[in-house]
Order: C-alpha cells, then sequence, then structure tokens
C-alpha cells in the first residue's frame, strides 16, 4: 500500500480539533500508532476512541507545549508504550490579529511560547527517539511566513520561525536520517475560523465567510482533511527524497494574487 505508516509512531501535537484532528485520523488510517496530544486532554481522548473505533492504535495525552519538563514527560510515556517515536507533528499553534501597535508585549510572549518555544519543546526532546532509526518532523508553518499579511505581525513572526526552524533542524540532522519539513497552509475552514468570524462580525457570518474564502484565489478555503493528505505523504517513505522543504498548500495565494 503506498503511504503506508505500518510499525511507524507519530505524535501529534495539537491534535484535538481542526487540522491536527484530520491529520491524527489520516495518520490512524494508514496503520500508523498516533500519539495525540493536546493542552486539553478531553478532545484529545475524543480522537482517540474514533481511531481505536475505526480499528486503529491510538493514546491521548495532555501536555503544554510550553513547558519543557510536561514535553519530556510526555514524549517519554509515548516512547515507552510504543516502543519508539518515528514521526512528529508540530501542529500545536495559536493565533493573533494585529499590527505592531496592536500587538502588546503579552500577545508576542503567548505566541513566542506556544508557536516557536513549543516546536523547539518537542524537537528537542524527540530528538533522541527519532535519531534511532530515522524518523520525520513536519512543521505548521503558514503563508504568513514567507510574505507580509495584513494585521498579523506576532503571528508572522512565529510562522517566520518555524520555517527557518525547519531549515535549521533538516541541515543539522541529515546525517540522522531524519527529514523536516514544513507545510504552509492559507486559509483553513476550522472551529477556530468559525469562532473568529461569529465574534467579529455578528450577523453577518455568511458574508464574512465568503469574503475570506476568496482570499485565496482558487474561490474556497481549505479543508482539515486536505492538510492531512500532504502531511501523510510528506510522513510517508514515498517522500523520502524531500527535506528541508516548505510546502505551500495556499490555492494558488502566493503565486497567483496579484
Amino acid at each position: 500500500m503506498k503511504f503506508s505508516l505500518h510499525d511507524k509512531t507519530a505524535l501529534v501535537t495539537g491534535g484535538g480539533s481542526g487540522i491536527g484532528r484530520a491529520i491524527c485520523l489520516a495518520l490512524a488510517s494508514q496503520g500508523a500508532k498516533v500519539a495525540v496530544v493536546d493542552l486539553d486532554l478531553a478532545p484529545a481522548m475524543e480522537v482517540q476512541q474514533q481511531i481505536l473505533a475505526a480499528g486503529g492504535t491510538a493514546s491521548a495525552h495532555a501536555c503544554d507545549v510550553r513547558r519543557q519538563a510536561e514535553v519530556k514527560a510526555t514524549v517519554a510515556r509515548i516512547a515507552k508504550a510504543f516502543d519508539n517515536i518515528d514521526i512528529l507533528i508540530n501542529n500545536a499553534g495559536v493565533a493573533h490579529v494585529g499590527s505592531l501597535e496592536q500587538t502588546t508585549e503579552a500577545d508576542l510572549d503567548r505566541l513566542y511560547a506556544v508557536n516557536v518555544k513549543g516546536v523547539y519543546n518537542c524537537a528537542f526532546t524527540c530528538l533522541e527517539h527519532l535519531k534511532v532509526r530515522g524518523g520525520v518532523i513536519l512543521n505548521l508553518a503558514s503563508i504568513a511566513s514567507s510574505v507580509g499579511l495584513e494585521n498579523r505581525f506576532a503571528y508572522s513572526m512565529s510562522k517566520g520561525a518555524v520555517l527557518t526552524m525547519t531549515y535549521s533542524i533538516a541541515r543539522d540532522y541529515l546525517k540522522h536520517n531524519i527529514r523536516c519539513n514544513c507545510i504552509s497552509p492559507a486559509r483553513v475552514h476550522t472551529p477556530f475560523v468559525d469562532n473568529f468570524i461569529a465574534k467579529n462580525f455578528p450577523g453577518r457570518e455568511a458574508e464574512a465567510f465568503a469574503r475570506l474564502s476568496k482570499t485565496q484565489p482558487i474561490g474556497r478555503m481549505a479543508q482539515p482533511e486536505e492538510i492531512a493528505n500532504l502531511a501523510v505523504y510528506l510522513c510517508s517513505d514515498e517522500a523520502a527524497f524531500i527535506t528541508g522543504s516548505n510546502i505551500p498548500i495556499d490555492g494558488g495565494f502566493l503565486t497567483l494574487n496579484g
């Protein structure tokens, strides 16, 4: 079977909802043992139960990726239960809307702690396991890593760091047979988008959704499952020649706008 992940263990942060949830389900459908890691245990357990009900193998873990001690304890439990960790997907992240003047020190610290330090904590901790037999680190970056987006100062800062961390890890650990890539989505239709629209455009939700959808030249937002399908490919042996790459999945945003 192409894109098989049998005998692989994957750790997915932010796996309880949105893109992370879709990635967990897609990896499990290809035979991976999936450790669903989320700040909140309840949604992680829901994803775990869905995987188990489909005949897959999964475990659920509550972990704050900002705290290295928690990450180390969680990774140790997963590695012990599943023998090793072969795939790390750094998906956990938070967003912020605002220009430089609209970004407080607390806003900047919050995004750095999750989106940058969280990626560092998980990659740093998983390396000893990934080095055992080689593996994959896949980071979720953004189109904001590559272009200037209006009112996304702190978010762009954090996702730019994710992109350059990806390049550095790919370079330094190629000799250990570890591949590191990142995916850069444009806007994806997740609960976050629905909540943002409901909060900021009450009574005009449909109009706002249509306008946001049209910012992608393809005319719609991505579905989480489309991001997950790309993640499956990049984690599989079929992508063995791909490392140090930033792969946009953006409906033409980076190349067709303007």
